[in-house]
């Protein structure tokens, strides 16, 4: 006769354990006082075996009913059910030990040693803020290539393509880490090979690069009246001519005045770096010093002082003088010290690529170094900051 959840209910207190059977093998155990749990009870290679399916009330008598035909059909398949339990319950627990977001960390852990430390940030956070909250807690060995891509086209949607394209780069890693370890059995990263949009084209900025212009610009940046901090940034600009973002965020404790340069750590190739300062860009440090050298920052935002000024600051400053965005650009000023140092100046181009951080490798195929045509740069940002009063003079 079957159980009824009224028959279990009245059930309030017993002093020994009893059973209750609904058939078939489902068994309610009530234990002293009134402890009820229910069982399966049924042979497997011929021995007699049990397990538990839960305890009541969690468990009502009908989810217990719907268990034991879990159970009844793991039994048909010729597997033990309490087996297959464990196995799952071990594959759970592997699972939850090796979520990608786990393994990512194990990964970098292991690598991140032999990085610059603004390097390994900077993998660290994408995968925080870009991959970890869409497939972090999924088990690695679950993921397959449509969701990883899924992850990666957010990326790319919201216009960082090249961005998009390091992540794969970096999840192929942590899946061939996680394939070697034996937490997966493929590499769903390699899967995307050539699915992402190509690399995006170089930008080119628009760049004055014939003496007579850049004679007239650095006359109308000289003549220029705004803020101290603005005028001093963008007196320098063309003497420096390094990356926008470089300049704005130079620090007071990165400048050199006894060994005349400015020591740095690049953020577009992540090495350092030496600009050597000529005597035109010492007196405008110096100067400058006197204003914001008690601070961090050579250029502090005009509203907090504990960051750079703004990345608009200069563009709004050439704007002011009458210098479109399709003359000439921030970043312009890169291309015209390239330009004219190499093609009027006559300097050797590999200088003034180090000069530009630039990766230029010796015959041999061997990077150079920050220190490398030291001396020969020094004379070159000097005869530069000389060239450009030249210039200035002549308009």
């Amino acid at each position: 006769m079957k159980l009824t959840d009224i028959q279990i209910k009245a059930i309030k207190s017993t002093e020994k354990t009893i059973r209750l059977w609904d058939g078939e093998g489902l068994y309610l155990e009530i234990r002293p006082p009134c402890s009820k749990g229910w069982r399966f009870k049924y042979r497997f290679n011929g021995k007699e075996k049990r397990i538990s399916l839960g305890a009541y009330p969690k468990v009502s008598l009908k989810e217990a009913r719907k268990r034991l035909e879990e159970a009844k059909r793991v039994l048909a398949d010729d597997k033990d059910p309490s087996a297959e339990r464990q196995s799952r319950k071990r594959v759970k627990a592997f699972n939850a030990a090796n979520t990608f977001e786990k393994v990512a960390r194990q990964w970098w852990e292991t690598q991140s040693p032999g990085w610059k430390d603004r390097h390994a940030d900077d993998v660290l956070h994408n995968f925080e803020v870009d991959i970890f909250p869409f497939i972090g807690q999924r088990p690695i060995g679950d993921i397959d290539a449509p969701e990883l891509l899924a992850v990666l086209q957010r990326v790319v949607d919201r216009g960082a393509v090249e961005t998009a394209r390091r992540e794969l780069g970096n999840c192929r890693r942590v899946f061939g880490y996680a394939l070697a370890t034996g937490r997966a059995n493929r590499n769903p990263g390699a899967d995307l090979e050539g699915v992402l949009p190509p690399k995006p084209k170089t930008k080119h900025f628009a760049a004055f690069t014939k003496p007579e212009d850049v004679g007239r610009l650095v006359k109308l940046i000289d003549e220029y009246w705004g803020t101290f901090v603005v005028c001093s940034a963008f007196k320098l600009a063309p003497l420096f001519f390094v990356r926008p973002g470089e300049l704005r965020s130079a620090k007071w404790a990165e400048i050199d005045f006894e060994a005349r340069e400015w020591q740095y750590l690049s953020t577009k190739t992540n090495i350092d770096h030496i600009v050597p300062l000529a005597n035109q860009a010492i007196t405008i440090l110096q100067a400058l010093q006197r204003v914001t050298g008690h601070g961090i920052y050579l250029f502090p935002n005009a509203r907090d002082k504990q960051r750079p000024m703004s990345s608009g600051s200069i563009t709004a400053a050439l704007r002011a003088i009458g210098i479109t965005k399709e003359e000439h650009t921030w970043h312009g000023f890169r291309a015209m010290g390239r330009t004219i140092l190499t093609e009027v100046c006559h300097y050797p181009p590999e200088v003034v690529e180090l000069q530009l951080t630039h990766c230029v490798r010796d015959p041999m195929g061997r990077a150079y170094n920050r220190t490398t045509f030291l001396p020969e740069r020094k004379k070159m940002m000097q005869s530069w900051a000389d060239y450009l009063d030249k210039l200035k003079g002549e308009v």
